[in-house]
């Protein structure tokens, strides 16, 4: 066993057989220490949906077509219908598809219209189905797409980084895994020393850079191992 993993194995059975704090905006719920390894991914019915994104009505598209400014459009909106309006291409049914899918049916449709090897590329801006929250000490708190390879990392840049006085030590991330709610603590400056690995984020989870909210899940470890090389995870009980 490795020295890290037992010091956490220690770390989070203080945490089980001490902690007392309530869960975040529930007084009286407990956190049950259950790994000092990565945070689970959660399950498809956790999620409503897989982890390649898949776009739904009255999300906010972006399509270049290279070469073709005059088809390029910065902003477009899903309809409620779930089709999606394009120049030359009409009223396409994009929904369920995801945004690689959504090129090549542009691109087929293109072609059909006489465009000659017409080169796509469709991003996702915004969504109301999959997201995830950042909030706590970041400077553009808020909800966020899931796109493919979002991380912990990448969903703080998103949200315009850390505020000047935030701990990157506690950053706390709220997951639901086969319906049982969980948290994790991580270290951002760990992540980025490449201590261990940059966590991947799915739709429904909620990040908070949040040094009182640490301290309420992980208190008792924190009070023992002050830096932490390693994620601490536990079970948020009702």
């Amino acid at each position: 066993m490795r020295f890290s993993s037992f010091v956490a194995m220690v770390a989070l059975a203080m945490l089980a057989a001490c902690s007392t704090g309530p869960k975040f905006g529930s007084p009286g719920s407990v956190s049950q220490a259950v790994s000092g390894d990565a945070l689970p991914a959660p399950s498809l019915a956790d999620t409503h949906n897989t982890r390649t994104y898949r776009v739904a009505p009255y999300d906010l598209l972006s399509v270049r077509v290279y070469d073709m400014p005059e088809l390029t459009i910065d902003r477009v909106q899903v309809g409620a219908d779930g089709k999606l309006t394009f120049p030359l291409a009409g009223d396409m049914p994009v929904s369920g598809l995801t945004p690689t899918e959504i090129e090549t049916l542009l691109r087929n449709r293109l072609q059909a219209a006489y465009i000659r090897d017409p080169q796509v590329k469709v991003n996702l801006l915004e969504t109301v189905t999959q997201v995830v929250t950042v909030d706590g000490q970041v400077n553009q708190p808020g909800t966020f797409p899931v796109v493919a390879d979002m991380t912990l990392v990448k969903a703080i840049a998103t949200a315009r980084g850390l505020k000047e006085f935030a701990k990157p030590s506690s950053v706390v991330v709220m997951r639901t895994v086969n319906g049982q709610k969980m948290a994790a603590l991580y270290n951002l400056t760990a992540i980025r020393r490449g201590v261990y690995a940059d966590p991947e984020l799915y739709a429904n989870d909620k990040v908070f850079v949040d040094e009182s909210l640490a301290m309420r899940y992980f208190g008792q470890a924190l009070s023992v191992f002050s830096t932490l090389s390693y994620p601490l995870v536990a079970i948020v009980q009702n």
